[in-house]
């Protein structure tokens, strides 16, 4: 079986909170720093099915590094590969946490009671 995965940044506290929801249901996942293992371009993929195709739910829009790069402009524009190739390369572009369950589902960003759904 596959393991889920949690993507996550130390100093975030939405990931804090998503790490003691899911400690406190007692389910099981590895936990990765985004910011050196951002998900994979099949895991960002299957979120982007997942999100009707938006890629602007997939990228951490309030981030420094987002701003700085002047995304908000360019993303209506971008090839959905040359955006995947983006969040790939860097995890501090991904909207955070992200979570990844046995290779089938993903959750970007923390809502506790899609949480509770999904980890069902």
């Amino acid at each position: 079986m596959k393991k889920s995965k949690l993507y996550a940044y130390k100093n975030c506290q939405t990931c804090k909170k998503a790490i003691k929801f899911l400690d406190g249901e007692s389910f099981e996942y590895e936990l990765y720093a985004i910011e050196l293992k951002p998900p994979s371009k099949k895991e960002l993929k299957l979120a982007l099915e997942q999100n009707d195709g938006q890629l602007k739910k997939l990228f951490n829009t309030s981030g420094q590094l987002y701003r700085e790069m002047g995304l908000s402009k360019k993303l209506a524009d971008m090839e959905e590969s040359e955006a995947l190739e983006l969040l790939q390369e860097n995890g501090m572009l991904v909207k955070r946490p992200f979570l990844c369950i046995n290779a089938q589902q993903t959750a970007v960003g923390f809502k506790e009671d899609v949480w509770r759904t999904l980890i069902k």
